[in-house]
């Protein structure tokens, strides 16, 4: 196993995993740094399971034993970069929020990482990369993430479209057949219109692809579900950091359905390229 995907290890290996040896996955997701510095009878403890459960966990996910498991998931955390989370101050100088804006961005991005269910990419980036259609939704600061993704699925020789507009959406899932894909962006997982929409989806036969919060009527609602966790602070202007989230997880199911597509694809891309030149402005040598 490598090193720096005990995380990425736990998250692939879940739904094998008993009730209790779930809760201990759970506990190390929340708090892996305090976990390293824990005895095998602190940890079984506090995630309120038994000594022998944790050792059964520690070789569900790769490892002989408590203590290769610990090392693993100390190499992973110092090798994994910590920022602070976001927090906007009066009198901060444009340096101070220009590097917390990053780190904000750069913290949000390994959270979600870490927490991606790999099988469940593999099962979208199949069901995308086979659709007759594919389709994003998406309202507010979701909007254009939907646009954005559908840029990037049209250039892969898939046949898509991004709708923001309720009365479209209808319409639109409507008009789906089973072989087509819609994947739903949320960063609330709760907007009314985009789950009346989405249930219109699911009566047309489509397949359901969801980027939201976990347990939210949104990720719920879909075949395939890409929860996306982060938490925003909507007193005050922040970045968004779902939205980001949400761009990079876009990106990784295009790089998935161009993996899988072949060469065939890079060459297709070249070519949009070299047609793209006589529309750029030529510089001086």
């Amino acid at each position: 196993m490598e090193t720096l995907n005990i995380i990425n290890a736990i998250e692939l290996r879940r739904p094998e995993l008993r009730k209790s040896e779930l809760k201990v996955a759970n506990y190390i997701l929340e708090q892996p740094e305090k976990v390293i510095h824990l005895r095998i009878v602190d940890l079984a403890e506090q995630a309120g399971v038994s000594e022998p459960t944790v050792v059964r966990f520690c070789r569900a996910v790769g490892c002989d034993g408590f203590q290769e498991f610990k090392l693993q998931l100390a190499q992973h955390v110092a090798n994994t970069p910590s920022y602070e989370e976001f927090n906007l101050e009066e009198h901060d100088s444009a340096r101070e929020y220009t590097i917390k804006v990053f780190d904000s961005a750069m913290n949000t991005l390994n959270k979600v990482r870490d927490s991606l269910d790999i099988r469940a990419i593999e099962a979208a980036v199949d069901a995308l990369q086979k659709a007759r259609r594919v389709e994003f939704y998406g309202f507010g600061a979701s909007s254009p993430v939907a646009t954005d993704a559908q840029h990037k699925f049209f250039r892969l020789q898939i046949p898509s479209a991004a709708y923001s507009d309720p009365h479209i959406q209808a319409m639109s899932a409507m008009s789906l057949s089973p072989g087509d894909v819609v994947v739903a962006i949320s960063q609330s997982g709760r907007t009314q219109a985009l789950i009346d929409a989405m249930a219109l989806v699911k009566e047309a036969g489509a397949t359901l692809i969801g980027l939201a919060p976990s347990n939210t009527p949104v990720s719920q609602a879909c075949d395939i579900a890409l929860p996306i966790d982060v938490a925003e602070d909507i007193e005050k202007y922040t970045p968004l950091p779902s939205r980001m989230a949400h761009m990079t997880v876009i990106d990784i199911l295009a790089v998935g359905v161009s993996k899988v597509k072949g060469p065939g694809i890079g060459l297709h891309l070249q070519k949009i390229h070299r047609g793209l030149q006589s529309l750029r402005q030529l510089t001086d040598n």
